[in-house]
């Protein structure tokens, strides 16, 4: 059965199709409002937390997906180089580094502006992709940041595609 079986009324809420899917994958998840919830996502790096909140103003669905990191003061002007290479590999959705927060963000917005109701499939496939997202790039980071590589360098372990596991 399709996700989207689920649902016969057209005025369902963004968050509680969230919170289903968080509910169906059994993922830690915690409803902050009626507008926002947060849960944990395990990925083969990192567990990553991710925020969903909806704005009823501009009807769009904001999804953020963040894990820690600290780089050296010397490394961040080649992280913020690294992120532009990311980003114009990226068709939806974009990285940036709060580093007030000491935060890699990976953001999406999906507007659903006209009354448009998301499916659970749309919200099921932008929580994966986040999470695909920040685990392809995750090896990238750690050898510009950490390994001292250059973007490029860096970039090639993005850009190859690995198949199965080691």
């Amino acid at each position: 059965m399709a996700l989207s079986e689920q649902y016969l009324e057209d005025d369902i809420h963004p968050i509680d199709i969230v919170e289903n899917i968080a509910a169906l994958h059994d993922w830690e998840f915690d409803r902050i409002g009626d507008d926002q919830i947060a849960m944990a996502v395990e990925g083969q790096w990192r567990t990553y937390s991710i925020t969903l909140a909806w704005s009823g103003y501009d009807e769009t669905l904001r999804m953020v997906c963040t894990f820690e990191m600290e780089p050296p003061a010397d490394k961040v002007p080649g992280l913020y180089e690294l992120i532009n290479a990311m980003n114009d590999q990226c068709w939806a959705g974009a990285f940036t580094y709060w580093a007030e927060q000491k935060l890699m963000v990976y953001r999406y917005g999906l507007v659903l502006a006209g009354g448009q109701i998301a499916s659970p499939e749309q919200v099921d496939t932008m929580i994966n992709a986040a999470v695909m997202s920040a685990e392809r790039y995750y090896p990238a980071i750690q050898l510009q940041v950490w390994g001292g590589r250059t973007t490029k360098d860096a970039m090639q372990v993005a850009i190859a595609e690995a198949y199965g596991r080691a």
